[in-house]
């Protein structure tokens, strides 16, 4: 019992592992899927293309978190099929074995629930993205810092569930830029890209949004789901972003107006 739990652990330990180097590498600059399938790659040993071995070898951060998985995933194999061996070459009885092996099985299918969950994965890259913020010297160096104008304002990656508040309408429809949010592009489940989508471009369940707008919002948004509070929480990001508007032009305004009556003032005089 103890090596199935053992195996487990393992099993979760390489989850966790791969998401915090899934966030890690998107910080260096990677888009999401991309610093996704090179951290799995890694950790499982399959290797990479050409041109992803490059993007990696060509940058000191990235290559430091590969190597690292790289060594978490030879020893995370080893200790796996020692716990695997050992899980059953003690069940001396056929009562013994099928139990140990309804266990592996409800025990991989948990694990699998949790590797599959958009939910859990939107909260782990949150606790992960602000760990990697506070401990550790990664910083974004892709087009998400050549956009933050100030600390509200990102890029973000949003990634479309059958439940969500977006699927099904067009960007019309959606008005999303009435909440101050602009889409930028659509990755599409089968790989297509549709750069600067038109209001006619419908969003449909497996799509990446890349987005533009305040952190909060985007983030708000992302978590929206189908149904009258979906409509609720869109109408309420509306009226805020017209107030957040509305006090960024009266700033304008006291702003230009300060600096005519200094240019007004007479040489000499504050």
């Amino acid at each position: 019992m103890a090596a199935i739990v053992s195996l487990l652990m393992v099993l979760m330990l390489s989850l966790i592992a791969t998401r915090i180097a899934t966030v890690a590498l998107t910080l260096t600059g990677l888009s999401q899927e991309s610093a996704r399938f090179q951290a799995r790659s890694a950790l499982t040993g399959c290797g990479f293309t050409t041109a992803e071995t490059e993007q990696v070898m060509e940058h000191p951060v990235r290559r430091r978190i590969i190597m690292l998985l790289m060594l978490l995933g030879n020893a995370g194999i080893v200790t796996a099929v020692s716990s695997l061996i050992l899980a059953f070459v003690r069940a001396d009885q056929a009562s013994a074995l099928w139990l140990r092996l309804g266990l592996l099985l409800a025990g991989v299918v948990v694990v699998w629930a949790v590797a599959s969950s958009a939910w859990i994965a939107r909260r782990m890259e949150r606790v992960i993205r602000w760990a990697l913020g506070r401990w550790t010297t990664v910083e974004v160096r892709d087009y998400a810092s050549l956009l933050r104008l100030s600390n509200d304002f990102a890029v973000s990656e949003i990634s479309v569930d059958a439940e969500d508040w977006v699927v099904g309408r067009t960007l019309a429809e959606l008005d999303l830029h009435a909440e101050g949010i602009t889409v930028l592009g659509i990755q599409r489940g089968g790989g297509t890209y549709i750069g600067v989508p038109t209001g006619q471009s419908v969003v449909l369940a497996g799509d990446l949004l890349l987005a533009y707008g305040r952190t909060q919002v985007i983030e708000a948004l992302d978590e929206r789901h189908k149904g009258t509070a979906g409509d609720r929480s869109h109408q309420e990001a509306v009226r805020w972003e017209a107030m957040r508007l509305a006090r960024q032009k009266a700033e304008e305004m006291r702003r230009l107006a300060a600096e005519g009556a200094a240019g007004e003032a007479p040489p000499g005089e504050p």
